[in-house]
């Protein structure tokens, strides 16, 4: 479904995505784990055309889409939940989600595609008519995945869906990303949370300082020593 092969990436003069290689099979759910400024962001915005790659390619469904445009990738079913989540704040819930169709043509069907957001997020149901700026950071995140979905994903990135959450409102995050993978939803998650991003996933890759430095099934690299020590705590 997505692949990349040799991406390196530069802001100015600094190599901040060194070599990067991924993989994600259709229906899969990877992780990319690893700290603060490791390059998970990056990553995520060069999948997406937001910055530039100085060499590598990037393949979506088989095809390079290393020269489109973000909103090109976006139609061909790359879609991003980005970090902080970015709602509009002074549209309603309704206004939000509808934002997330804004490239489709398929007018008639979007309805029921709200229709199935309120069914993941009861709670955007209830506040459909309310601006987003007026709910709380795990309400706005619901409405970030939400307004994703209206894009019709083939494979979604999720970037740091867990940052800055109450426990109770993560455990709610992490339920729909299982429900979305139940449904097989190809998903890409850039987490912090290891622990979080190792349940959620079968496979995945740590980087660190920009370069993938072990990857693998989720099981391994919960058992692997260094893995443990540096992002688990134990």
């Amino acid at each position: 479904m997505l692949e990349t092969a040799g991406l390196d990436v530069f802001y100015a003069k600094n190599h901040v995505l060194k070599d990067v290689s991924i993989r994600l099979d259709e229906g899969e759910v990877v992780a990319l784990i690893g700290s603060n400024a490791a390059g998970k962001t990056t990553t995520l915005r060069t999948l997406m055309g937001l910055k530039a790659q100085r060499s590598g390619e990037v393949r979506l469904s088989g095809q390079s889409i290393a020269g489109l445009s973000t909103v090109e990738r976006v139609r061909r079913g790359l879609v991003l939940v980005p970090e902080g989540r970015q709602c509009f704040t002074r549209f309603t819930v309704l206004e939000n989600l509808e934002m997330g169709a804004y490239h489709r043509s398929d007018r008639d069907r979007i309805g029921a595609e709200v229709d199935a957001v309120y069914a993941l997020f009861p709670r955007l149901a209830e506040r459909r008519k309310q601006l987003a700026g007026s709910m709380s950071g795990g309400e706005q995140q619901m409405l970030a995945i939400g307004r994703g979905l209206l894009s019709r994903p083939k494979c979604l990135l999720l970037d740091e869906p867990a940052l800055g959450l109450a426990p109770i409102i993560v455990e709610e995050i992490e339920a729909t990303i299982h429900k979305l993978a139940a449904q097989g939803m190809t998903i890409l998650l850039a987490e912090q949370n290891a622990a979080l991003a190792l349940r959620l996933a079968t496979r995945a890759y740590v980087l660190e300082s920009g370069r993938i430095s072990v990857s693998g099934a989720s099981e391994d690299l919960t058992r692997d020593e260094s893995v443990r020590r540096l992002y688990l705590g134990h």
